[in-house]
């Protein structure tokens, strides 16, 4: 033995073994993307490099020498420069996505092409243990988001974007009608958080707490849980009865739920802080937004939370038979279709751009003209007139789109001289929300009227106490955002209860260039959207208007999915050493070495864009199992791992064996997924001992038909062997 330092730690070591050797058998972690037991060392990706005392340049430590005496340093400053580099250089030359951009742009980063993968695959089980990972009340978000998912969805440059938020519906209304599943929770820490407001942000906060082992209690003004969910979305598009199920499950989890109680006369945030050891303020927007112009105070004249509260509470304001709704979002959606469906003969939506410029979602759009919604298109209220103080007209100002505003849409501007007058019985201002500001009067308010709260940590004027959604900062968003607030916040409070610093640093991903990916090869298929009650029924109840996806036609919209995140994401060894440092690969940016391609046999797939030129799979395919099956092809920039004369892998010895598979730190192969198989296997790999040379060796099997398809070595025993798949074949036998 010898005796040596490393990171300041004394340690010893096997003489002849390498610094890396001695590094991980005293458990130091040395990062390396190309060495592996199984096959020599090659020293490809300049990851594993040290700095030694009295010696001048840096030594990779797979294939350099652990000597008596010697004092490493794996982390010096010269070393993470280098290793910075080393990286920098890999990831530039590395074309794939690590995640896919649907989940890039939900704001609760759900997984979506993992469940939709699952529901392709008839997997719901899975599907909605995965997507309950980020979204306790699914079947209600599945019914009224605005997707921004679908946005990113890169099938919309084939055709049409997946109908993601119907997906997530359908999987969660089969969880709801079996044994709805509930999340593990963590051992009880014996911290009490209390959460105000039980909306979706409030809702979603207590959820992921109580799952982190906390006591949580939210308190709610209303008579029911649920927030703008419950009495600002009409029943015709979230039926009141699946959220109250979503609810009650999250209550069953062990959250403590209390109606009827409001801050500011039934407890302060002050009483509650000393009753527990955090406070979450998730108060909502309550208020409707004003658009300061005559006539507002006119009896006929309501905001649009107020007016949807009302019919949701069995309270109805009249109406009467002409209704202007001003408003271009789903809340203006909302109140007209509410409007047709009380009875109003003539509905109108006044909005000051075009159709093309209103950020409802299209969908609602539509529906809502279908029901006998009139758009009056570059038209803005100047007057509301009245008569014994209540309304009876509307003046509109004729508009014409000008210059694009900071948004990047163009600005409307007047037409001088050009007004309309519309005669009405009531008008529903649906343009906005806004906290009511008497109700946080114990915390520091911002510019805009809300609670001021940091953008990363939640935390507010008060120590202890935070503060999430539609009430902080930026002010009233969509329910994802703030259920995605909800569970950054719930980390960053269980970090503060246990005492821990919260990390907020965004890792490195891999993202493909948008402009440089090729759609010509795929096969256009229409979207599949859930039948609809018809225009002439849904206008007169309150029934849901979607009918939802039937197990075909869900099955058959997930498997539309390009699956263009990674599917090695988890477990990518080159994305795990690419997160350790802060890198900017593109300070290298330039030509890809390889195009994007998938070459496959029925167990696996190949992407050389991928590739890092590591070499394991040219090694090990060589040196462990003797079949020659891939090579080096090509010089410089542009080598790559491939079969001989670029034959694909069918018509090579390839055994499927799966060990470069396994050995593969990047992607670049891969398992063919459950989706693609040609040829299911009977069950997943299993391990099965036998003896080599007197040891004991595992090895992992898998079977078709009762047959050995694929026999992988399983340790540094079976590796080491360098024995043949046929001679590992026969000592199964």
């Amino acid at each position: 033995m010898i005796n040596l330092t490393i990171n300041g730690k004394k340690i010893t070591a096997q003489e002849g073994s390498t610094i890396l050797e001695a590094a991980r058998a005293n458990g130091i972690d040395i990062p390396t993307l190309c060495y592996d037991k199984a096959v020599e060392v090659y020293g490809a990706c300049g990851l594993c490099v040290v700095e030694a005392e009295g010696i001048p340049k840096l030594l990779r430590s797979c294939s350099a020498k652990a000597a008596e005496g010697m004092v490493i340093n794996t982390e010096s400053p010269r070393v993470v420069r280098s290793r910075k580099i080393a990286m920098e250089l890999l990831m530039s030359a590395h074309d794939g996505d690590c995640v896919a951009p649907c989940q890039l742009n939900c704001p609760a980063k759900t997984d979506c092409q993992g469940y939709v993968g699952l529901i392709a695959n008839g997997e719901y089980d899975a599907a909605i243990k995965l997507i309950k990972n980020k979204i306790p009340l699914p079947a209600s978000i599945g019914r009224v988001c605005p997707h921004p998912c679908e946005k990113a969805c890169r099938r919309k440059n084939v055709d049409e974007p997946i109908n993601i938020a119907q997906l997530k519906a359908f999987a969660a209304d089969i969880d709801l009608k079996s044994d709805s599943y509930l999340p593990d929770l963590m051992v009880r820490s014996g911290k009490k958080v209390a959460v105000i407001g039980g909306g979706p942000a409030g809702l979603a906060a207590a959820y992921y707490l109580n799952i982190l082992g906390h006591s949580v209690t939210v308190y709610d003004m209303m008579e029911k849980m649920g927030g703008m969910l419950r009495y600002g979305i009409p029943q015709y598009r979230l039926p009141k009865e699946i959220l109250d199920k979503e609810i009650s499950l999250i209550e069953k989890s062990g959250v403590k739920l209390v109606n009827n109680v409001k801050l500011g006369k039934d407890f302060t945030i002050a009483s509650l802080k000393e009753e527990n050891d955090a406070v979450i303020v998730a108060v909502g927007a309550w208020q409707s937004s004003s658009m300061r112009t005559p006539g507002e105070e006119l009896q006929g004249v309501y905001g649009g939370i107020d007016f949807l509260r009302a019919v949701i509470k069995g309270k109805a304001p009249e109406i009467g038979e002409r209704a202007v709704i001003c408003g271009g979002g789903n809340t203006a959606m909302d109140a007209c279709r509410t409007a047709v469906r009380l009875g109003a003969k003539e509905v109108y939506v006044v909005y000051r751009r075009t159709r093309a410029e209103m950020p409802a979602d299209k969908l609602e759009i539509d529906e809502a003209e279908e029901e006998g919604v009139v758009y009056k298109f570059l038209t803005n209220p100047i007057s509301f007139n009245g008569e014994d103080g209540k309304v009876k007209s509307i003046t509109l100002q004729i508009m014409e789109l000008g210059e694009p505003d900071a948004s990047g849409r163009r600005s409307p501007v007047p037409v001088e001289g050009k007004t309309e007058e519309i005669a009405v019985d009531s008008v529903i201002l649906a343009i906005g929300q806004k906290l009511v500001q008497g109700d946080v009067n114990e915390l520091k308010l911002n510019g805009r009227g809300n609670i001021e709260a940091d953008p990363d940590f939640f935390t507010t004027s008060i120590e202890g106490v935070f503060a999430i959604g539609d009430a902080t900062n930026r002010g009233a968003s969509i329910a994802i955002e703030a259920i995605g607030e909800a569970d950054r916040c719930a980390k960053a409070v269980d970090a503060y209860l246990n005492g821990q610093a919260f990390d907020t640093r965004v890792p490195y991903i891999s993202k493909r260039d948008e402009k440089a990916i090729d759609y010509s090869a795929r096969e256009k298929c229409d979207r599949i959207e859930p039948k609809v009650l018809a225009p002439e029924i849904r206008n007169k109840s309150f029934d849901e208007v979607s009918l939802g996806f039937t197990e075909e036609e869900a099955k058959a919209e997930a498997s539309r999915c390009l699956e263009c995140g990674c599917r090695e994401y988890y477990k990518c060894k080159l994305l795990k050493v690419a997160q350790r440092y802060d890198i900017d690969p593109s300070r290298f940016e330039g030509e890809m070495p390889q195009r994007y391609t998938r070459d496959a046999n029925a167990f696996i797939e190949r992407n050389p864009a991928k590739c890092i030129l590591c070499g394991l799979c040219v090694r090990s395919c060589r040196e462990v199992m003797d079949i020659h099956a891939l090579g080096l092809m090509g010089r410089g920039f542009k080598t790559e791992p491939s079969p001989a004369f670029a034959l694909p892998l069918d018509q090579t010895k390839c055994s499927n064996c799966g060990l470069c598979v396994q050995l593969c730190p990047t992607g670049a192969l891969t398992e063919r997924s459950a989706l693609q198989k040609q040829v299911p296997l009977d069950e997943e790999y299993t391990e099965q001992m036998i003896e080599i040379d007197g040891q004991k060796a595992s090895v992992l099997v898998a079977r078709y038909n009762g047959k050995i398809i694929r026999v992988i070595p399983n340790d540094a025993v079976s590796r080491n062997a360098g024995l043949t798949r046929e001679q590992l074949l026969e000592k199964l036998r």
